[in-house]
């Protein structure tokens, strides 16, 4: 694979987020989950979101899909405003969603079905995607036949048929065993080299973000801040045992652990007050 720019600076802003706060109403009262958030992301940046439970990172993926709106602040991809959802960008959940009654092929055809997409043209696109994710040979299988990695391809298939210029994706390998993880970071690394997507990743795990980020941002525990943030400039293709990948996730584990005890710590208060 040859080598891609590592992070932030080859190209414009496809996102950007300028002082973006999200505030709940809750029946303890006001709950801050993200505060004064202003971040640009590039086109074709690979940027993962590291922070501890609780700090907001799903809140962020939510409100840059159009699925929720900020509370204050403005978000913006290419210069218009994110007002409402739109099929320029996909979520990825960690709960696939994938329809259990329908084939593999049929699954991956379905956002194409409901934008009124011809059946030869989307069998045709669909069965493309399919090859990339390494699965034409289940095409006719139903997800109960798939292992859990397979699914994870399944909904990576689905969701880059509509060609979305952004990808968010909400810690979606965190179920999976170790092995297939890393075996989904390989197809992960090369589906964005051959497609340079936009993607937004979240994870708790550091190894992860470290081994995909181009860069990697430590939200602070609640209300989420940008606490630091780390551009990954290793080779690719990445491995999780190299030696120089495991240092500089140690540096941002370091970062990441201040925000874990603070966690920790609001939840014991939380238990000593009832």
């Amino acid at each position: 694979m040859s080598e891609i720019p590592a992070g932030p600076g080859w190209s414009q802003n496809k996102l950007r987020l300028q002082n973006v706060s999200r505030t709940f109403q809750t029946p303890r009262g006001p709950l801050t989950a993200l505060e004064d958030i202003s971040l640009e992301i590039q086109e074709g940046e690979f940027l993962c979101v590291v922070g501890p439970s609780g700090c907001g990172k799903s809140t962020l993926l939510n409100l840059i899909a159009g699925l929720d709106r900020p509370t204050s602040g403005d978000i913006w991809k290419d210069s218009a405003p994110v007002d409402g959802p739109g099929t320029d960008r996909i979520v990825i959940f960690q709960e696939l969603g994938l329809f259990p009654w329908l084939t593999v092929l049929e699954n991956v055809e379905f956002g194409l079905r409901m934008q009124g997409v011809s059946k030869a043209q989307r069998r045709e696109q669909s069965r493309r995607y399919l090859r990339m994710v390494h699965l034409s040979s289940f095409e006719s299988s139903y997800v109960h036949q798939l292992s859990g990695g397979m699914k994870q391809r399944v909904a990576l298939a689905r969701s880059l048929v509509t060609e979305p210029d952004v990808l968010l994706m909400d810690e979606p390998f965190a179920a999976l065993d170790a092995q297939t993880r890393d075996l989904l970071h390989e197809e992960m690394e090369r589906i964005w080299a051959e497609t340079r997507k936009t993607i937004v990743f979240v994870t708790h795990n550091v190894r992860e973000a470290v081994r995909l980020g181009g860069r990697v941002i430590v939200l602070s525990f609640r209300p989420g801040r940008i606490k630091s943030q780390f551009t990954i400039t290793l080779p690719r293709p990445r491995h999780l045992e190299d030696p120089e990948l495991a240092l500089t996730a140690r540096e941002v584990l370091a970062q990441l652990k201040e925000e874990i005890n603070k966690a920790v710590e609001e939840e014991f208060r939380h238990e000593e007050n009832h």
